[in-house]
């Protein structure tokens, strides 16, 4: 095993040294969950980096979206050069799951498009775990959905050896078997290629390719090549792994046969004794089609709902993750945990509930309710050591944790930013006046509205004034999101409104004023968490400066404020006795997106619509469960801090209750 080093430029400064010793004393305790609440800017990431490197275990860092994730891989990579730092995230550019609707009699089939580059990232993850132990893999929630066990992964590969007798034919054959497609003409990762005595494999999880000569029925070399053709090294020995992560020996499938057989069986009897002819029929076709494409080709159209019997697990066991296969010693940091720890037990309430339909109205075997993520317990009870990681953890992380350690100090000496409240009445003009000295400074400023009616509005607005403004919220395209983002930090405008540009997850050091309009509303756009998140915004920026526009002081805000100006306190007095001067973080344009793969809003919106369409909004009793429905939902985004998402909701429940019965 490689040490894991770290690779930079500076070491801890601030409080980032004591940090790391109080975490790391816990780790070598034995304590089980601890906390880093660590203030925007303190350099959170370089502290989880060194801790990596003082407890030397096997680590995953689950985010809550692609993008963070995609940062936290990059930054992580560079801090650990020598060591495998995989990313293993959701490989769907698109996905609509299969659903039922009952109230309109619509069948909803999956659809999906898989991006290559991300699936032959999760397989270098799998690979990289079985094959060292220095590895940091960055997830997303995608790590509590299941995967074949890491001991039928293991069994599932090729060991090539030089001068091991070899049946070639043989070999094609199991390749094939691996999920490996041969392609005579181009070798990628997860096809191959027979010239003659030689043969080529592009591992589906790398960029390299293996060359196997074969002289008189054996081995005689082995070299790994970029796929170009140029030579890298001689190898002894080449391990090949699947092809896909949902690869079972035919031995196994063949043995899962009589059990589906056995469940479709029994559940066709129980449909028929209910006087359900139609949906015992469907079901008998659909798993006996499915059946028979097992037998022959091994594989069939949603063979994830089968994953219960193909793996032998009993009704109800959690099946095997991400999380199984790193070593029972390993460590585990969860990034804004706020956000992540509730969206990760959200997810087996949402995915129980879509099968429910489709298992009701003979879709799918009971079985397919085992094709699930962990729920919350099965997913805790599975770490080892974990460290909670954010700037508002909440009460469950608190109260779970054995101590919770406090990083209020910037390598940079910034300070958090002054916070004022002033009154509703004149506030656009006041507002003018702030940006104005903004502008003139060479700054920019962010004004955070409630709905995205009024972020639009007040845009049209300051632009009829003269001033260069744009405005961000969910309808806004990703790319284009990004694009706006680019525009603020060179200048091309200088004000961005919004409603909640929290999840952008990306440092805006140019901003240095934040306008909080209507901060005394109560609900989660204007929550202690929230608003500890939006003033952290403006922490970047020596001359941060928020401004909460309020008719009165809500508890919450009375909440922000203090705890801002402790943190504030002893930063201004770490300042002083360190002799340091506050200074504005400079920071290249080109950092503040390498990757523009945010998950995309649109499997949010079609799961709304779906919602909608079925119920009968014309009928008084469906249409109050409707309501109910989507608050449900609208608090559930509230809680992962989707403020837009849930502002969307809002608006629709005001619409759904303004309307006649």
């Amino acid at each position: 095993m490689n040490a894991f080093k770290v690779v930079a430029p500076f070491e801890p400064a601030g409080d980032q040294g004591e940090a790391i010793a109080a975490l790391v004393a816990g780790i070598c305790s034995g304590d089980q969950f601890q906390v880093l609440q660590g203030v925007t800017g303190s350099g959170k990431t370089f502290t989880m980096a060194k801790i990596i490197e003082a407890v030397q275990m096997p680590t995953l860092v689950i985010s809550h979206n692609k993008t963070l994730a995609a940062q936290l891989f990059r930054e992580f990579q560079d801090f650990f050069p020598h060591n495998a730092v995989e990313y293993f995230v959701s490989y769907y550019d698109y996905y609509r799951p299969e659903a039922y609707l009952a109230a309109r009699d619509l069948y909803i089939e999956k659809d999906a498009q898989i991006n290559e580059e991300i699936e032959r990232l999760r397989l270098s993850t799998t690979h990289s775990l079985m094959e060292r132990n220095d590895v940091i893999i960055v997830a997303s929630v995608s790590c509590i959905y299941g995967l074949v066990t890491p001991e039928v992964y293991r069994k599932m590969t090729l060991s090539i050896e030089k001068g091991q007798a070899i049946d070639t034919d043989a070999l094609i054959r199991r390749l094939s078997d691996l999920q490996y497609e041969r392609n005579d003409a181009l070798v990628e990762p997860g096809t191959f290629r027979r010239l003659g005595d030689t043969l080529e494999i592009g591992p589906a999880y790398m960029e390299d390719i293996y060359r196997i000569d074969i002289e008189w029925d054996r081995v005689s070399r082995i070299r790994r090549m970029h796929k170009l053709g140029t030579f890298k090294a001689e190898q002894d020995r080449a391990v090949i792994y699947p092809a896909k992560q949902f690869v079972m020996p035919q031995d196994m499938v063949n043995a899962a046969l009589d059990s589906i057989q056995s469940e479709l069986l029994s559940r066709y009897e129980e449909l028929k004794s209910a006087g359900k002819i139609i949906e015992a029929e469907r079901l008998k076709t659909r798993v006996e089609f499915d059946i028979e494409m097992l037998r022959e080709v091994g594989y069939c159209s949603g063979i994830e709902n089968y994953s219960a019997p193909l793996a032998g697990r009993k009704a109800g066991d959690p099946p095997s993750t991400l999380i199984d296969y790193l070593p029972k010693k390993h460590l585990t940091f969860i990034d804004e945990s706020h956000v992540s720890l509730p969206q990760i037990g959200a997810m087996y309430l949402g995915d129980h509930a879509r099968k429910q339909s489709l298992i009701e109205y003979g879709f799918r075997l009971p079985s397919a309710f085992d094709n699930r993520p962990l729920r919350i317990d099965e997913f805790k009870n599975r770490l080892d050591t974990t460290i909670y990681v954010s700037a508002t953890p909440g009460p469950t992380e608190i109260k779970e944790s054995v101590r919770v350690v406090e990083q209020l100090i910037r390598p940079t000496g910034l300070l958090d930013p002054e916070i004022e409240i002033r009154a509703s009445e004149g506030q656009m003009e006041d507002i003018y006046a702030e940006v104005s000295k903004r502008i003139d400074a060479g700054e920019r400023s962010l004004i955070l509205t409630l709905t995205k009616k009024m972020a639009e509005d007040l845009t049209e607005y300051l632009t009829g004034l003269g001033l260069r403004v744009q405005y961000i919220h969910s309808d806004v395209e990703t790319i284009e999101r990004v694009e706006i983002l680019t525009q603020l930090r060179h200048g091309i405008f200088d004000i961005l409104v919004g409603i909640n540009l929290l999840r952008e997850g990306i440092d805006l050091p140019e901003v240095s004023f934040i306008a909080i309009l209507d901060a005394d509303k109560v609900g989660f756009l204007r929550s202690l968490t929230s608003l500890i998140q939006i003033i952290g915004r403006a922490a970047r920026n020596a001359a941060g400066k928020v401004i909460m526009y309020a008719d009165r002081t809500s508890d919450a805000m009375k909440t922000a404020i203090a705890e801002t100006n402790r943190r504030r306190a002893l930063q201004i007095a770490y300042n002083e006795a360190h002799g340091i001067t506050p200074t504005t973080i400079k920071k290249a344009v080109t950092d503040i997106l390498t990757r523009h793969i945010e998950e995309e809003q649109e499997s949010a919106k079609t799961e709304i619509g779906i919602m909608e369409k079925s119920f009968d909004t014309s009928v008084p009793a469906q249409k109050k469960q409707l309501i109910a429905a989507l608050e449900s939902e609208m608090q559930a985004c509230a809680e992962r801090l989707e403020f837009e998402q849930a502002a969307t909701l809002r608006d629709e429940i005001q619409r759904l209750k303004a309307t006649k019965e």
